[in-house]
């Protein structure tokens, strides 16, 4: 499912126009990108969890050279699904 068909679902589901739907995704998605920007956590019980992670710097490889070469640390989003979606994964 890509970015317009949930709009569509959400939409449908809700009994909102698309427009309304597209409106509360940019503002879900936008909520939670600016709480994990601050290094916060968003947990929204039977759904999931969204954290940040610190990636440490490590040494990779050149694929096509094969020389070393340094990768930086850096933050990176995490998810840690709940227990009500994994429930209807199985």
């Amino acid at each position: 499912m890509n970015k317009a068909e949930l709009i569509d679902a959400m939409a449908a589901d809700a009994g909102i126009s698309k427009a309304q739907a597209k409106k509360a995704l940019d503002s879900f998605t936008g909520n939670v990108a600016g709480a994990l920007g601050k290094g916060g956590r968003v947990s929204l019980v039977g759904f999931g969890s969204f954290s940040v992670s610190k990636r440490a710097a490590r040494e990779g490889r050149n694929p096509q050279t094969g020389a070393p070469i340094k990768i930086a640390a850096k933050n990176v989003a995490k998810f840690k699904p709940g227990a009500e979606l994994n429930d209807k994964l199985n």
